[in-house]
């Protein structure tokens, strides 16, 4: 698995325990909710996962487009079906987001060399 992938997951696997680990009442349940809204109901976790994707990118974080991104890929979408929902994601939030799709454009690169 790449090094970037690695890095990522390493550190969001820490620092995820750090901060569960001080049993905060409201930061569990939130960390619950989201795990939660991502499941299988009415929408499919594919469209979910492009949901989060496109949320993540117009807001610019790159550690939730990562994650999206990687939710997306172990889901089975194509390269095709996420650089779509990118587009929609450059559409809302403008080019400000451009350089967050670089980031994007490189992880999803990185997670084809991986095995799904």
């Amino acid at each position: 698995m790449s090094e970037l992938i690695n890095e990522f997951n390493a550190y969001r696997t820490k620092m995820n325990g750090a901060i569960l680990e001080d049993n905060n009442k409201i930061i569990k349940r939130i960390f619950n909710l989201d795990t939660n809204a991502f499941a299988e109901g009415a929408l499919d976790k594919k469209t979910k996962e492009l949901l989060g994707l496109v949320a993540s990118t117009v807001l610019r974080c790159d550690d939730c487009v990562k994650y999206h991104l990687e939710a997306c890929y172990k889901e089975g979408l194509t390269k095709e079906q996420v650089v779509e929902a990118l587009g929609i994601s450059t559409l809302v939030g403008g080019t400000i987001v451009i350089p967050h799709l670089r980031k994007a454009y490189e992880y999803w690169d990185a997670l084809e060399t991986t095995e799904r």
